[in-house]
């Protein structure tokens, strides 16, 4: 398998790099250093030279002399005779080692033997070794044949075993080859070493690299083949020798593997899979200390694609399922065709991520479990769809809308139950969002079926219902971020000024800054529908602070006129809690120079506000420098008399609803009445708003109000026609004697 051999590179490697040890028998290097004299042959050492050299070790009574350097017979007849009388005298303790420059050639035309008088043939020792693919030593035979003769390899013969042919021994790479001693040719050449340095040693005498070529030495590069030698002797102190088949671990890691896929416990099965990672990483490195080799190149290749194989069907399972629960992701029903003829429900648990935060995490997926349980037993279909934060998705039979309605009422009623989740009880509400849009991809559906229930668990209504005319509208108000910005560049975006009227002193005195927008292809978009979609959008501070940058451009030109001239702004409920509302807000009326007297802010329905202590404190900070503050829509939603206990206020709006028919309806007449004079009695001053004719204009006054808005005054206009207008209030009758 050559394309998994890199990783037994690897392996082996870094096996061999996190052990290491000294060598542990009695070996010496004397390294040649090429200051032999006259010679011109490789290694610089004639053979009347190597034989000193090897009667002054001999003289030391070593265990054994092994020369690792080239022998060059027939230069010198008085050497060759020296040579051969030195290697006699050591006798059997003696072998000249032959290597190539091929690392694991064997042929005899590639040794280079010296003469067999100088050097017996039963002297020799051979440096093989068999290699991986990038020359990197793996095992080495006992001994190889050249020309039908048995010659030992280097690693037995530098530990003294003769007599082994067949079979092959591993090395033991975790030896430091910088471990093995050496003693400078120069000081034994002179003398200067410790007496008995020698004795008892086996003594490898080495060119050290010079002859052959570097091989690949586990864990520590390529080195100088002897230094394999000193490998192989110590493999050779292991209790076996042995190669272990492909086979038998890859045998052994696909039982491992089949155990773990048929575990029925979460336990089990991870007891099989640290099973099979002991087979592939920690059994080959504890057997190689035996002596047995394993190679692990399909071992790991076999981990790395079944790892990858199980990683994806994990990634895909928890694309298609929630990990907890084991129930059918939402993405799983956007992949299937929605049959002709079904409404998409997503239901939403209200509070889910509270009630999972108390539960222990194992106890995640039976909470989901059991929630869809229930919708499967009230809906009849078999499978929910869950998704994150307590979503759950189904198709459903499309009934008349009511019947619709009514079924998924009666769904609510199996909530009415409390969930038991163990040891833990917990009351549920549900909410449900209804997409009947057929003809529209599935995604769409179930997005649409989606942010209806999100909208129908924000408004706290039951059901909420994803109509065909609202997903029309879907890319409009998607996209209303960029358009408000393209409708305040091109002036689409304007500022309309509707006046108010003083009562007392019979004068325009102020007027409400309303904003409007005429889209060039829309026309008139309606201020309620596009300022909810950009408080929806998060746009709705922009549009406020660039009515308040025109309200006072407004109201600076208007005071200039003569009068003093109230200007009021709406103030969006989502703002009134912003921690940075005030100074921001003081910032704008500091820079323009305007006396925040001037200013009006009108507050209505902070029922939508999350921090109402916040918004009291911002709204009674911005009274204490200057601001007027208004009370909008009085009467109305949650601006009542709660409002008078909260706000500090300067000002009650009553809200049109009951202005309009205070000439025919005595009831609103009253309430109009009681207002008024409620707020005189509070030091309150009083707008009436939607005033269509001049007899409520005209009974108004006589009720007390002090300032008068709406259609029958003067329409919301630009700021150019407005000022027109109120140049000519002077002159202007209004019926008020």
């Amino acid at each position: 398998m050559f394309i998994a051999e890199p990783l037994d590179q690897i392996y082996w490697n870094v096996r061999y790099r996190l052990s290491s040890h000294a060598i542990s028998q009695p070996v010496i290097v004397i390294p040649l250093d090429n200051q032999g004299s006259g010679s011109t042959k490789s290694s610089g050492w004639t053979t009347m030279e190597q034989a000193r050299l090897l009667e002054l070790v001999r003289r030391q009574v070593p265990r054994k002399v092994v020369l690792d350097a080239r022998v060059d017979t027939g230069q010198s007849i008085w050497g060759d005779r020296a040579l051969a009388r030195a290697i006699g005298e050591l006798g059997d303790d003696f072998s000249l080692v032959l290597r190539n420059n091929s690392v694991d050639a064997d042929s005899h035309g590639e040794f280079l033997f010296p003469a067999s008088s100088v050097v017996p043939r039963s002297r020799i020792a051979i440096s093989k070794w068999n290699a991986n693919f990038i020359d990197f030593a793996t095992t080495a035979p006992y001994a190889v044949r050249i020309d039908g003769k048995s010659y030992p390899t280097v690693g037995p013969a530098v530990a003294g075993i003769r007599g082994r042919e067949g079979g092959v021994y591993v090395p033991d790479f975790s030896l430091d080859p910088d471990s093995v001693p050496q003693l400078p040719v120069s000081k034994l050449l002179n003398g200067k070493f410790a007496p008995g340095l020698l004795t008892g040693r086996t003594v490898v005498i080495s060119d050290f690299g010079t002859a052959g070529r570097p091989i690949g030495y586990f864990g520590h590069g390529r080195t100088p083949d002897i230094a394999l030698a000193f490998a192989g002797s110590e493999g050779l102190r292991r209790p076996f020798a042995i190669v272990l088949p492909r086979l038998v671990l890859l045998g052994l890691l696909a039982v491992c593997l089949a155990l773990a896929a048929n575990a029925r416990s979460r336990r089990e099965k991870a007891l099989f899979y640290i099973a099979a990672c002991g087979v592939t990483f920690v059994l080959p490195a504890i057997l190689v200390e035996f002596g047995i080799l394993s190679f692990t190149d399909q071992l790991l290749a076999t981990m790395a694609i079944y790892g990858s194989i199980r990683l994806w069907q994990k990634w895909r399972r928890r694309v298609q399922h929630t990990s907890a629960s084991g129930l059918p992701n939402l993405l799983s029903l956007t992949s299937k065709q929605i049959e002709v003829g079904r409404d998409v429900v997503v239901a939403v648990i209200a509070r889910y991520e509270e009630i999972l935060a108390t539960l222990p995490k194992e106890l995640h997926g039976e909470c989901a479990r059991q929630i869809a349980r229930r919708l499967s037993v009230g809906s009849g279909r078999s499978e929910i769809y869950n998704g994150d934060g307590g979503h759950f998705a189904w198709t459903e039979e499309a009934r008349p809308l009511e019947m619709q309605l009514n079924h998924l009422e009666g769904l609510r009623a199996l909530f009415s139950a409390p969930l038991q989740i163990g040891e833990h009880t917990f009351d549920t509400n549900i909410h449900f969002g209804l997409d009947r849009n057929e003809g529209v991809d599935a995604l769409a559906r179930v997005n649409s079926a989606l942010a209806s229930a999100n909208e129908a668990l924000t408004s706290g209504r039951s059901i909420e219902l994803f109509e065909a005319a609202r997903l029309a509208e879907a890319p409009w108000e998607l996209s209303l971020h960029a358009r408000i910005d393209e409708g305040l560049r091109n002036g689409d975006i304007w500022l309309a000024f509707q006046p108010q009227w003083d009562f007392a002193e019979k004068r325009f005195c102020g007027a409400e800054a309303l904003i409007r927008w005429n889209h060039p292809t829309r026309g008139p978009i309606a201020p309620d529908a596009f300022i909810l979609q950009a408080e929806r959008a998060g746009r709705i501070d922009a549009l406020t602070f660039w009515v308040l940058e025109e309200a006072i451009t407004a109201a600076l030109e208007i005071n200039a006129l003569g009068p003093r001239f109230q200007m009021s702004i709406n103030l969006s409920a989502q703002m009134v809690d912003k921690p940075n509302l005030v100074s921001n807000i003081a910032e704008v009326v500091q820079r323009r120079g305007i006396d925040p007297s001037l200013l009006t802010i009108e507050v209505t329905e902070t029922s939508s506000v999350h921090n109402r202590p916040a918004a009291r404190h911002n709204l009674s900070q911005l009274r204490a420098l200057g601001f007027r503050l208004s009370i909008d829509d009085f009467g109305t939603g949650e601006a009542s008399l709660s409002y008078l206990a909260e706000l500090p206020s300067d000002e009650l709006k009553i809200d049109r609803r009951f202005v309009s028919r205070i000439t025919t309806a005595e009831r609103e007449r009253a309430i109009v009445a009681y207002t008024i004079a409620l707020a005189h009695d509070l030091h309150q001053e009083v707008v009436a708003e939607g005033i269509e004719d001049e007899a409520t204009l005209q009974l108004l006054m006589e009720l007390g109000c002090d300032y008068a808005q709406g259609y029958y005054l003067g329409k919301p206009q630009s700021f150019a026609d407005f000022i027109q207008t109120y140049r000519r209030s002077a002159d202007i009758q209004i019926g008020i004697v």
